[in-house]
C-alpha cells in the first residue's frame, strides 16, 4: 500500500526549495484531492495542506457517487489521499492562517508560523453547515436527522419523516422528500403559518404533507434512536427520521483577503468564477463548496480535476511565454527541417 505523505509543519526542511511549490492547495476534500491528482499527474510540485474538517463527517456513507455509492467519506479521503502520494504531491496536515500576493503566494501555516509559496493557489476550503439551536439536532446530524434527501432518501425511505421549517424554502424540502416516503409532517417551527402561500398548501396537500404550526422544543431519544419530535406545548409527535436546512457558511475568507470578487447569494457570499474555477485574481482559484453551495462530492471532484487541468495549461504556457519573451528560442519555419536549415535554438 501506498503510505500517504503526510507531515506535520515542524517535518518539513526549511530550506528555500522545500518551501517553494508550483501549486498549492488549500483544503483536502474532494476537490482539493482531485485538484492535486491532476496536477500530480502532471509533474507539478503540488502541496495540499489539509485542517482535517470534512463538511460530511457526520455522514456514515456518501451516496450517489458511480462506483463510490455507500462508501464511508473517511474511506473516500484515505484512498485520495493514498493516490496523490503516488505522483509525488505533498500533504502536510496544518491550518492556513494567512495568505499575500505578490510574485506569486506566500502562505503562513499555523505550525512555527512557517511559511510555503507558490505560483498558483487552489482555495477548496468548503463550508460548515450551522444548525438550527433544537436540542437534539446536532447530536442526531447524519444519523437520523439529516438535510439532503439524495443523501440520505434511500436509507431512510418509507420511515415518518418530520421536516423542521427553519426557512420558507423547507417548504420546498418537505416537498422533495415526499418522494421517499408517505409519512411526511411539516414542522413549522420559526415560519408563520401566513407566510405559507396558496400555492404552498395546494402543492402540500397535494403531497400528501401534514403541516404541524408551533416551534419545536426538541427531540425525543429512546435507546439511541429518534422516536418523536416535542412541540413547546408539550405535544410530541412520533417520527423516525427529521429533515434539517442547515445555513451553508461558505469558507471563503482566504478568497475574499486576497481580493476576489465576491457575490451575494441566498446561500451566501461566494467567489466570483470562470468556468474553470478562476477567480478574477490572477492565479487563484475556487474549487467545491468554496465555489458554490450546491457541489455534492462528485460535482466537487469534477471541479477539482477541472481546476487542475486549468491551472497545468496556464502554467505551460506562462513558461514558454516567458522563454520566447527572454529570447531562449528561435522560432523555426514550417518544413525548414525538411530542407536542411538548422533547427530552432532553445
Amino acid at each position: 500500500m501506498v503510505t500517504v505523505t503526510e507531515k506535520s509543519a515542524q517535518q518539513y526542511e526549511r530550506s528555500e526549495q522545500s518551501e517553494q511549490y508550483e501549486v498549492i492547495v488549500v483544503g483536502g476534500g474532494a476537490a482539493g484531492l482531485s485538484a492535486a491528482l491532476v496536477l500530480g499527474r502532471a509533474r507539478r510540485r503540488t502541496l495540499v495542506v489539509d485542517a482535517g474538517e470534512p463538511r460530511n463527517a457526520p455522514a456514515a456513507h456518501m451516496q450517489g457517487y458511480l462506483s463510490r455509492d455507500g462508501m464511508s467519506p473517511a474511506a473516500f479521503l484515505d484512498v485520495g489521499r493514498e493516490e496523490i502520494a503516488r505522483y509525488g504531491v505533498e500533504l502536510v496536515r496544518d491550518r492556513v492562517v494567512d495568505v499575500t500576493r505578490g510574485d506569486g503566494f506566500a502562505v503562513r501555516l499555523a505550525g512555527e508560523g512557517r511559511t510555503v509559496r507558490a505560483r498558483q493557489l487552489v482555495v477548496a476550503t468548503g463550508l460548515t453547515d450551522e444548525l438550527p439551536p433544537v436540542p437534539g439536532v446536532a447530536e442526531r446530524f447524519g444519523r437520523d436527522v439529516v438535510h439532503c434527501p439524495y443523501c440520505h432518501g434511500w436509507e431512510v425511505r418509507g420511515q415518518a419523516f418530520g421536516v423542521l421549517a427553519s426557512t420558507p424554502m423547507s417548504v420546498h424540502q418537505a416537498l422533495m422528500v415526499s418522494q421517499w416516503s408517505q409519512d411526511v409532517t411539516l414542522f413549522l417551527h420559526t415560519v408563520a403559518e401566513a407566510e405559507l402561500t396558496d400555492q404552498d398548501l395546494r402543492r402540500l396537500a397535494a403531497a400528501g404533507v401534514r403541516v404541524v404550526p408551533g416551534a419545536v422544543a426538541g427531540l425525543v431519544v429512546e435507546e439511541d434512536r429518534l422516536t418523536g419530535v416535542r412541540l413547546e406545548d408539550g405535544r410530541v409527535h412520533d417520527r423516525e427520521v427529521l429533515f434539517v436546512a442547515p445555513r451553508a457558511v461558505p469558507r471563503t475568507d482566504l478568497l475574499a483577503r486576497l481580493g476576489a470578487e465576491m457575490s451575494e447569494t441566498p446561500f451566501g457570499t461566494y467567489p466570483v468564477v470562470d468556468g474553470r474555477g478562476l477567480t478574477t485574481v490572477p492565479g487563484l482559484w475556487a474549487a467545491g463548496n468554496a465555489s458554490g453551495f450546491a457541489e455534492q462530492v462528485v460535482n466537487a471532484a469534477s471541479r477539482g480535476y477541472r481546476a487542475g487541468a486549468a491551472i497545468n495549461g496556464e502554467l505551460l504556457m506562462a513558461d514558454l511565454d516567458r522563454a520566447v519573451a527572454a529570447g531562449d528560442v528561435v522560432a523555426e519555419a514550417p518544413g525548414a527541417a525538411a530542407a536542411g536549415m538548422p533547427a530552432a535554438r532553445r
